[in-house]
């Protein structure tokens, strides 16, 4: 897989791809990410990247033209999937669409910056818009770091145990269960006798009963109840 982030500040970007699990996919040949700096696709002797919104109002919007011809350079090397804009308007990140994209071959991300790109780039060039929740930041690059990593982690060869990705929250609708290490009993709080039992069956029992408890009380939205809702309340 290969992963194209453009954005207007790059320094942003370098620390996410050079440590941990997305280096050793990189490392691996796994999954490549290549940070692109918009500014040298920009307008005029300043290179100027942004430009006042028409009508007036608070703000810098980014320009199409650098951004078409980016997006459009990256095109002529490559087929795209995906051409992802990170925006706060987009549909929510979740797990099972970082599953789908990491099904994909090469995605292109566009980091919106100021008060946005001008509509004409979501309208033209953008297959798809994400959100990474409802809250502002200043810009799309931590959120584009968080589907790159979402994404990287699940494919085949990039995580030691590749049943690890299988068993994390969110994939099949849960939470996670709780999960325990050595020592099994830290000053007279133990771990709980099942997981020291080995028996297989009662071990994963026990997670999936936990799986559900835990999700009940901290996420009861996964199971389509309101907070503090009880099974029975629902017809």
């Amino acid at each position: 897989m290969r992963i194209d982030i453009i954005t207007v500040v790059p320094n942003l970007l370098k620390g996410p791809f050079d440590h941990s699990i997305l280096k050793r996919a990189e490392e691996k040949g796994l999954a490549e990410v290549r940070i692109h700096d918009l500014r040298p696709y920009g307008i005029g002797k300043q290179k100027s990247v942004d430009d006042y919104a028409f009508g007036g109002g608070a703000g810098m919007v980014m320009m199409i033209e650098p951004i078409a011809a980016c997006i459009q350079a990256l095109q002529r090397e490559r087929s795209y999937d995906e051409v992802i804009y990170m925006s706060p308007d987009g549909k929510t990140f979740c797990q099972s669409m970082a599953n789908e994209l990491s099904l994909k071959e090469n995605l292109i991300i566009l980091c919106g910056h100021y008060k946005g790109v001008d509509e004409r780039v979501r309208q033209h060039f953008i297959t798809r818009e994400i959100s990474v929740g409802d809250y502002v930041l200043s810009g799309g690059e931590l959120a584009a770091a968080i589907v790159a990593d979402a994404v990287i982690r699940l494919i085949p060869g990039v995580l030691n145990d590749e049943t690890s990705a299988l068993t994390d929250s969110f994939q099949d609708g849960l939470l996670a269960p709780p999960v325990y290490t050595r020592p099994a009993d830290y000053q007279g709080m133990k771990v709980p006798e099942v997981l020291l039992s080995g028996h297989a069956a009662k071990i994963e029992n026990w997670r999936f009963e936990e799986s559900v408890r835990r999700t009940r009380e901290r996420r009861p939205d996964l199971l389509g109840f309101e907070k503090g809702e009880k099974q029975g309340d629902k017809p």
